[in-house]
Formats: C-alpha cells, sequence, structure tokens
C-alpha cells in the first residue's frame, strides 16, 4: 500500500483559487478553537454525514490527514465535489483562533 503525503499549501492555495469554494476542518471544535486556518469551516467528522454542507466545491483537512481521507470518502457519497488537502500538521501559514 503506497501513503502520499498531500501538500497543504498547494490545497489552500487551490482553495483561494476556485470560486464558490468553502474550506473544511473537520476535526473536533476544541481542535478548531485551537488554531485552524482562516476562512475555514468546522464541521467535525463525527457530524459530516448528516449536516448540512456549504454549497460549492470544498476542501477538507483535519489534523494529520487521516480524518480528511474519511471525510473525502463521506462526501463524494454525499455527491460533494471534494479535494483532500491533508492535515494541517504540515501548514505553514497563519492560524485563527476566532
Amino acid at each position: 500500500m503506497n501513503f502520499f503525503s498531500k501538500d497543504i499549501q498547494a490545497g489552500v492555495a487551490r482553495f483561494h483559487e476556485t470560486p464558490g469554494a468553502f474550506l473544511l476542518d473537520v476535526r473536533t471544535p476544541e481542535e478548531f478553537q485551537s488554531g485552524h486556518i482562516p476562512e475555514s469551516i468546522n464541521i467535525p467528522l463525527d457530524t459530516l454525514e448528516h449536516a448540512a454542507l456549504p454549497q460549492g466545491p470544498l476542501f477538507v483537512y483535519c489534523r494529520s490527514g487521516v480524518r480528511s481521507r474519511t471525510a473525502y470518502h463521506i462526501l463524494k457519497q454525499r455527491g460533494a465535489t471534494v479535494v483532500d488537502i491533508g492535515g494541517i500538521l504540515s501548514y505553514k501559514g497563519p492560524l485563527s483562533t476566532t
């Protein structure tokens, strides 16, 4: 089995370049409040199957990339246009706590 690390920097840049896109953080609310990528929306993975989703392309991330991969599959099953951009651990940009 091959594992490829996602380039979250490129993913965030692609999010900014995509009209009408949304950036989803699927970590817990506590993780989100401790620091998240600016402009991201928190929809925890354990609520994703039944959550109201924003209408537009979805760029999804988590802490390490494991939950974002699961979220990718859930969102695809729900018919969303989705891109898994990996984990915030390798993110080098500014973080927001608001």
